[in-house]
């Protein structure tokens, strides 16, 4: 073999070495976003709710403090305004249920009272659990969610 046939097997064998270990850090950093569950949610949460409920078509702004306990379970108090309407209650209390995916996708059902339907979210969780970003199932309807410190 000359010389310029072991340079070009060296180089090959770098970058195949290279393209490896960049896959290798890749599939690491896949399975590193696949560590949700529900133990990723804990504690307290502000949380912002804002949109419209389609339909009758009434502006909805809701601001609620949560508390995850980590196994799928959720205690609220919220604050809602309905079409510019204060509320009735000035603190609703609720309960929900929650999963979250090895992939940080999650779901919820929201409990507000005797007779009234549970209210369906989808949800992505971010930052390592300190953020939850989710939309209300038939609305318009966001939420924004951040872990109190």
């Amino acid at each position: 073999m000359n010389k310029m046939s072991i340079s070009r097997i060296l180089t090959l064998c770098s970058l195949l070495a290279f393209g490896l270990s960049l896959m290798a850090q890749s599939t690491n950093r896949a399975e590193g976003r696949m560590r949700c569950s529900n133990r990723t949610l804990s504690g307290d949460y502000g949380i912002q709710i804002e949109g419209t409920i389609l339909g009758p078509n009434l502006e909805l702004r809701t601001i609620s403090m949560a508390h995850f306990d980590g196994t799928g379970g959720v205690t609220s108090v919220d604050h809602v305004v309905l079409n510019g309407m204060p509320p009735a209650e000035e603190w609703r209390p609720a309960n929900w249920t929650y999963t979250v995916n090895p992939d940080c996708t999650g779901a919820a059902a929201v409990f507000t009272g005797p007779g009234n339907p549970p209210i369906d979210i989808h949800f992505v969780v971010v930052k390592h659990g300190t953020e939850i970003h989710g939309v209300v199932e038939g609305t318009t309807i966001t939420l924004n969610a951040y872990r109190v410190e």
